[in-house]
């Protein structure tokens, strides 16, 4: 009987290693990244010894993060990231130098040679976006302002990367002055680079579109995966042609692909790989911790990763106070860039390449970053089991939920700035409204301006039940979260029909699910003091008060008509943009005839 083939074998030991470690892991309360590290550590050269070759998979597994990079582009429309432009480059350059300036100076006071201690401070001021993005999809802090900043500094690291890749040949020849690069070869590099990304920019904006609804036409489902696949392999590889970041690429590619059509079908196509080339990636980290290393050298070792953890956390916390980060967001966004990252492995192998460094140096660096990366979730599970739970305790507001039975025939969900403007029309009319909201903070400084709030959160159903929504008329929905205005309206059409619903539609996606769940009574936030600003400016720019008010009204009439007209095919993207602009054409179109017949009319001699 022949031997099974060496492949065969290890994806069974990587897949058997990750089927037990995983659950066994988030069982725990650990999370998967560490039962992947676990995994990792487990069947390598320290553990069982079942698979050696941890570079070639470690660097097969990169590819992991480049899908990742690639969806988390999708996510991003180009207007959403140049709006996310100044956090990146602002609060990422502010991480990157401040923690490689630090670690720099204390590696110099103890003697380190300014060429290693600047290398090796860069490439440790570097995080693992990996870990960090993966561990916020766990928690669903992608969304929040910490997840947002973390994103914003893992993204301006990634960009980072390259001039530090550049700086290695540099510090070489500062080390070496037998050795000199010339200035056409650096000038070619920078060439090429320039290129590529051009290439991809122009590409995504012109063929890529074309080339995706070609393959899509011929309904083959296996073909378009293999072509969302070929997409991301081919850009990465372009972008290791010159020595860039491929995860870097595959995220370029992914923003300019986040406003096509066949973006949803993509990520399909993609997570599934991305979620098992990650977890792969993980196991091969767990693998490359070198505890020979850390044998031979277990002080140091310990000094080194305790020393830039310390120094990362001390200045990303300081960072953290400067931002506008909630407080209780504060730790977590701490840790999650405090580790080591996935490219400082690339940046002390090139030192060694680039005669920076000696490889045992890099060997230990690379187990301190390797080791932050396995403590890094053990420390974010600690922090959030034990620090967070009692620093939430001391800072947060402390209040009873309503509990006596109301009877107004009208109840208020939500009392922002919305909700308030509502409640004191009401109030000023003599009727007095069973007004609710969720946020302490929020109902304190109500009741401390003399409003009766109730604490309670309107989408459970035992509080809708003591608000009186069993007798009550009318219920004002005026909640800021989108997903629990609808949830609300689920909830209200179950179990109390009577009710009417008056509702605040954040946007028009929120307005159009609305009126599919038959809410017909629902007014969107900033509609009429948009249209009120707009009569100021026309009244401003010459236009009789009188005549603006008339065209404002025709405005807003005809607005409503076309919301009317598109909501049939508000799931129909093309559809509805056919629609807006024949409208909008019309409107202009008709604005414009009374405008000449409005100057025929006037005398000769105006």
């Amino acid at each position: 009987m022949e031997h099974a083939p060496a492949w065969l074998i290890n994806s069974f030991i990587y897949l058997a290693a990750a089927v037990l470690a995983v659950p066994v892991s988030k069982k725990l309360g650990l999370g998967a990244i560490i039962g992947y590290l676990a995994a990792g550590i487990a069947i390598g050269p320290w553990g069982l010894r079942l698979v050696t070759n941890v570079q070639d998979i470690l660097h097969f597994a990169e590819f992991g993060v480049v899908l990742m990079l690639f969806l988390v582009g999708l996510e991003l429309e180009p207007r959403r990231l140049w709006s996310l432009r100044r956090p990146i480059f602002g609060w990422g350059s502010a991480q990157v130098l401040a923690c490689a300036v630090v670690i720099a100076v204390v590696a110099l006071a103890f003697g380190v040679s300014w060429q290693m201690a600047v290398v090796a401070a860069l490439g440790l001021s570097l995080s693992s976006t990996a870990i960090a993005l993966q561990t916020m999809q766990e928690r669903n802090l992608l969304h929040t302002s910490s997840g947002q900043a973390s994103f914003s500094i893992l993204l301006f690291q990634d960009v980072a990367a390259i001039p530090i890749l550049a700086l290695l040949p540099l510090l070489g020849i500062a080390g070496d002055p037998h050795e000199a690069s010339s200035l056409g070869d650096i000038s070619l590099e920078a060439f090429k680079i320039v290129a590529v990304i051009a290439s991809i920019v122009l590409g995504g904006r012109l063929l890529l579109r074309p080339v995706l609804r070609w393959i899509a036409r011929s309904n083959t489902p296996e073909i378009f995966t293999a072509a969302s696949l070929l997409l991301v392999v081919g850009i990465a590889a372009l972008m290791q042609f010159v020595g860039l970041s491929m995860a870097l690429g595959a995220f370029l590619a992914g923003v300019l692909l986040a406003e096509s059509e066949y973006r949803r079908e993509l990520e399909t196509d993609i997570e599934p790989f991305k979620g098992l080339l990650l977890g792969l990636f993980f196991i091969a980290v767990g693998m490359s911790i070198d505890f020979g290393v850390l044998w031979q050298s277990p002080w140091l070792m310990a000094a080194i990763l305790l020393g830039f953890l310390l120094i990362k956390l001390l200045v990303i916390f300081m960072l953290a106070r400067l931002m506008p980060l909630p407080f209780q967001e504060r730790p977590v966004f701490t840790v999650l860039l405090a580790q080591g990252g996935e490219f400082a492995f690339v940046v002390f192998q090139a030192a060694v390449g680039a005669r920076v460094f000696a490889a045992d140096v890099a060997s230990l660096l690379i187990g301190a970053v390797a080791l932050s990366m396995l403590l890094s979730p053990l420390l974010l599970v600690a922090i959030e089991k034990l620090l967070l739970p009692r620093w939430a305790a001391r800072k947060t507001t402390q209040m009873e939920e309503i509990s006596e039975p109301q009877s107004a025939p009208i109840i208020i969900a939500g009392f922002g700035r919305y909700g308030q403007i509502i409640a004191r029309l009401l109030m000023a009319q003599g009727m007095k409204p069973t007004v609710l909201d969720h946020d302490a903070d929020m109902v304190e400084a109500a009741r401390s301006f003399g409003y009766q709030v109730f604490y309670g959160d309107a989408s459970r159903l035992d509080m809708l039940r003591t608000a009186g929504a069993e007798s009550a008329h009318i219920l004002v929905l005026a909640v800021d979260s989108v997903e629990q205005s609808l949830a609300i309206v689920d909830l209200v059409q179950a179990h109390f029909p009577q009710l009417h619903i008056v509702a605040r539609a954040r946007d028009v996606t929120h307005w159009n699910e609305l009126r599919d769940r038959g809410v017909m009574r629902v007014e969107r936030e900033l509609f009429e003091s948009s249209l009120r600003s707009g009569r100021t400016v026309l009244e401003l720019l010459g236009m009789p008060p009188h005549a603006a008010r008339q065209q404002a009204m025709r405005f807003r009439q005809h607005n409503l008509e076309l919301f009317e007209q598109m909501y049939p095919h508000h799931r129909d993207r093309a559809k509805t943009i056919a629609v807006v602009k024949q409208g909008r054409q019309q409107l202009e179109e008709q604005v414009a005839r009374e405008r000449e017949q409005q100057a025929s009319r006037r005398p000769k001699d105006w």
